[in-house]
C-alpha cells in the first residue's frame, strides 16, 4: 500500500502508526511531499506516474527543464583546454542553455579514447567559469563521484542505463541526473530505471531519448519520435532527446532535432565541436556551431507552434 503525506506531522502520524502495527515501512521524500510505502513487496503505483503530479520541472542552475526549451551543446569528449573552452563560448553565443562534455568515456573498444578522466572534469569546470554554463556529463562509477561536487548535472549513459547499483546511488544524492534509455531498453525499463533514483529520494530526473538498436543501418539508432509523446503521457519527467547518437550522421541532426521538438521535448542535447572531421570520439555525428546555431531559431519556432497548440 502507498500514502502521501503532505507535511512533516501526517508523516510522522503514520509512520507512529505502522510502527505499532509492526509494519514494514519505506519512507520516500517526493518533492514537496513523502510517499510511504507499507510492506516489502511491489508498490504498485509508480513515483514517476503522472498520478502523483502532471508536470516536474527540474532546476539545474538558473536553467528550469521543464519550462520552455533547453539546449545542452558540446563535444562527446573534452580533448583539451583550448578546444573546450572554445566550443563553450561559441554554443552559448549560438543559443546554448548548457555545456555537455564527456570526461569519462565508456566505448565499444578498450582501444578508443576513453576521455580525459577528472583531468576533464576540471577543464569543463574551467569552461564553465568562462561561459557560466551549467555542466552536463556522464558518471559511470559510484567511486568517481567525489569528483563531481562542482558538476551541475549527472549523465547516465546508455551502457549504465540498467545498472541499477549506480541508479541507486544517484537515488540518494540530490544532483539532477540527465538518464539515457538503454540501446535495447522498452518504454517500461527505462521508467523503471528511473523509478530507481526516484525511489531513492531524488526526484531531479530528466529522461533522455537517444534511440534504439534496430534493424535500420541508415542511422546510428532508430529514434521512434512515438516514443517521446508515449513517455509525455505516461510520466511528469522532463523529456529530453539526443538526436547525435540516435543519427550517428551530423547531416541527420537537425531534422531529427526539429522531430523531437514536434513532439514534445523539453530538452535537446547535441553534440558540437569546433573541428568535428577531427574529434577523438563521434566525429561523424558532431555538427559545427554554426550549424547548431542554425538548429536553435528553427527547434524555437517548432516549440512556439506545438506550444499554442493542444498537446499531451
Amino acid at each position: 500500500m502507498i500514502m502521501i503525506a503532505d507535511n512533516e506531522e501526517i508523516k510522522e502520524n503514520v509512520v507512529r502508526k505502522l510502527e505499532e502495527n509492526g509494519s514494514d515501512y519505506k519512507v520516500v521524500p517526493f518533492y514537496e511531499k513523502y510517499v510511504i510505502i507499507e510492506g516489502n513487496k511491489d508498490a504498485g503505483e509508480r513515483l514517476y506516474s503522472k498520478k502523483y503530479r502532471d508536470k516536474t520541472v527540474v532546476d539545474v542552475g538558473d536553467i528550469k527543464i521543464g519550462e520552455g526549451l533547453v539546449f545542452a551543446a558540446g563535444p562527446c569528449s573534452v580533448e583539451d583546454e583550448d578546444q573546450i573552452i572554445e566550443i563553450a563560448r561559441s554554443v552559448k553565443k549560438a543559443g546554448a542553455n548548457m555545456l555537455r562534455g564527456g570526461a569519462f568515456k565508456p566505448r565499444t573498444s578498450p582501444y578508443s579514447f576513453q576521455g580525459l578522466g577528472e583531468e576533464g572534469l576540471e577543464l569543463l569546470k574551467k569552461a564553465k567559469e568562462d561561459t557560466g554554463l551549467p555542466i552536463v556529463t556522464e558518471i559511470m562509477n559510484p567511486e568517481y563521484y567525489k569528483f563531481f561536487d562542482d558538476i551541475d548535472m549527472l549523465q547516465v549513459g546508455s551502457r549504465n542505463a540498467q545498472n541499477f547499483d549506480l541508479l541507486r546511488f544517484l537515488g540518494r544524492q540530490k544532483k539532477p541526473v540527465l538518464l539515457k534509455n538503454g540501446m535495447g531498453n522498452t518504454l517500461k525499463e527505462w521508467l523503471e530505471a528511473s523509478e530507481y533514483i526516484m525511489s531513492g529520494g531524488n526526484g531531479n530526473v530528466v529522461l533522455c531519448y537517444r534511440g534504439v538498436r534496430g534493424i535500420e543501418e541508415a542511422t546510428r539508432f532508430s529514434m521512434n519520435v512515438g516514443t517521446v509523446i508515449a513517455a509525455r503521457s505516461m510520466t511528469h519527467l522532463p523529456m529530453c532527446v539526443d538526436p547525435s547518437h540516435a543519427s550517428g550522421k551530423r547531416e541527420y541532426v537537425e531534422a531529427m532535432t526539429l522531430a523531437a521538438v514536434a513532439a514534445g521535448a523539453d530538452m535537446i542535447e547535441i553534440e558540437v565541436h569546433n573541428n568535428p572531421d577531427c574529434a577523438l570520439s563521434d566525429s561523424e555525428q558532431q555538427v559545427t556551431p554554426e550549424v547548431f546555431g542554425r538548429i536553435v531559431k528553427k527547434a524555437k519556432q517548432i516549440k512556439n507552434i506545438v506550444s499554442n497548440s493542444q498537446f499531451i
